[in-house]
């Protein structure tokens, strides 16, 4: 085998400039770990222990920590480094590891490659998840993407989910909640029209004093007579209307609602049919709750009372008075809110009134303020809206001489009294469904966070059939939900804790 001369070198092993280079060398063959053959062993005393191979690279060929003067035909002391071998390319030299990259014992890839198992890729689900879990549907990690068969995903809700619920069971079944709501409306509005003009045309109408108008005492007189015989026959006969409708609005969009939740569209005469046997228990809940915080003010003007009857100092009365309206009004607020569960409890969970209210209360409890200022923001939303619908209605009745709104009876033209009796009916056909599907949707999500019914819920939509009648019915119960699952699984054990 001939070498050429690398550049610089004359054929001698002598540099261009005349200074000797050392020559090259290989491994003899089929011995690992070399380029060429060895170079003959060092002189005595050279630095190398004596029968060992010299040169920095192979096997045996380094340099012992003491440098030269190591004694000859001796080892090197234990420990010392580097460790036999040397500096030099492993045997075999440095090209692939015997198998090629990525099998075993080389350096590349596990085998299956990075992400399959037993590789260095993430784990299925990613790191930290169970597998399973994946994005949820803001691109977050960690929370499984709950099913939403209605108009919310079955897991505890947000605030906007909330709302959100409420105008789509609106949007997605308008006959069953604005035709319903038109139609008890306009059967209350046209009852409280058809009397106040029949009033007004026995009677006559009220004419109201204008700014600034001095009234003598017959005058005031008259006129107070006028409205106890005009006005409050149509004031109570509308608070009337007005309870029997709500009542019943009440009832009738807990059930298109509820059944929204998943999924199923109902008529207004299933709806009606499903909530009828349940009107006379809504009906006594809904009285309890007025009598309730009525009692409340009661009791307030009762101490007053007792206090000036028994000749307490007008200080301490006008104290008393002060800090017994605040606490009487804060009492007020709190039963209200306590008690807001018990709507929906009658009409889904079938329960009696007085246990309706016990069961509203341990929903609601430790959960005030939530539901406090969702019903707060509801109630300012739906006040906006009925604002806003009504307004061309009361500038067309106000144009047309419709007369006082408020006071019915008064002093106007029939048409514009129609006008404003219209603009009611369309403020409040919108209006009472987004008020109902708030509370409603605020039960589910209550019952979802304390009692695990979104775990019911989903195994009623998974199962592919859709509950009816008592089988529908079973779902709400407490305690004793058992609704069907799919491929005929087990039903679900223990729910969640309540944070997701």
């Amino acid at each position: 085998m001939t070498d050429n001369p690398s550049p610089g070198m004359n054929g001698s092993g002598e540099s261009d400039n005349g200074a000797a280079r050392p020559q090259p060398w290989f491994p003899p063959s089929g011995e690992p770990g070399g380029y060429g053959p060895p170079p003959p062993p060092p002189p005595p005393g050279a630095g190398q222990p004596g029968g060992q191979q010299g040169g920095y690279g192979q096997p045996g060929g380094y340099p012992p920590p003491g440098g030269q003067g190591q004694p000859e035909g001796q080892p090197p002391p234990p420990g010392s480094y580097p460790p036999p071998g040397g500096y030099g390319p492993p045997p075999g030299g440095y090209g692939p590891p015997p198998g090629g990259y990525g099998q075993q014992g080389g350096y590349g890839p596990p085998p299956g490659g990075y992400g399959q198992q037993g590789g260095y890729g993430p784990p299925p689900g990613g790191y930290g998840q169970p597998p399973g879990y994946g994005p949820g549907p803001y691109g977050s990690w960690g929370r499984p993407q709950a099913p939403k068969p209605g108009v919310i995903p079955l897991r505890p809700l947000g605030v906007g989910e909330i709302l959100d619920g409420a105008f789509t069971s609106i949007r997605r079944n308008p006959k069953a909640t604005l035709g319903i709501a038109a139609v008890l409306l306009t059967f209350s509005a046209v009852i409280t029209t058809a009397v106040s003009v029949i009033l007004v045309h026995n009677l006559g109408s009220v004419t109201l004093p204008t700014a600034g108008q001095q009234l003598t005492n017959a005058q005031a007189t008259r006129l107070l007579n006028r409205l106890l015989e005009v006005f409050l026959p149509v004031l109570v006969l509308t608070a009337v209307l007005a309870f029997i409708v709500d009542t019943v609005l009440t009832g009738l969009l807990t059930v298109v609602i509820g059944r929204s939740v998943l999924g199923q569209n109902i008529t207004a005469g299933e709806a009606w049919r499903i909530a009828r046997p349940r009107l006379p228990a809504l009906i006594g809940v809904t009285l309890l709750i007025p009598l309730i915080l009525v009692g409340i003010w009661v009791v307030y003007a009762l101490v007053l009372v007792v206090l000036a009857v028994a000749g307490a100092p007008g200080g301490l009365i006008g104290v008393i008075a002060v800090l017994g309206g605040i606490g009487a009004l804060v009492l007020t607020i709190w039963f209200a809110v306590m008690f807001r569960m018990a709507g929906p409890v009658v009409v889904l969970e079938r329960d009696g009134p007085a246990r309706s209210l016990g069961r509203s209360w341990r929903l609601v409890q430790r959960s005030f303020w939530r539901v406090f200022g969702i019903s707060l923001l509801a109630g300012l939303i739906v006040l906006v809206t009925a604002g806003v619908l009504q307004i061309p209605f009361t500038l067309l009745a106000g144009a047309a001489g419709g007369g006082n709104s408020i006071l019915p009876g008064t002093s106007g033209s029939l048409v514009g009294v129609v006008i404003s009796a219209v603009g009611s009916i369309v403020a409040g056909a919108v209006a009472r469904p987004i008020s109902a599907g708030v509370a409603v949707l605020l039960y589910v999500d209550l019952r979802m966070r304390r009692e695990g019914l979104d775990l019911v819920l989903q195994n009623a939509a998974a199962s592919g059939t859709t509950p009816t009648g008592d089988e529908f019915a079973s779902l709400w119960r407490p305690g004793g939900q058992t609704a069907p699952t799919a491929q005929g699984a087990a039903p679900p054990g223990p729910p969640p804790p309540p944070a997701w």
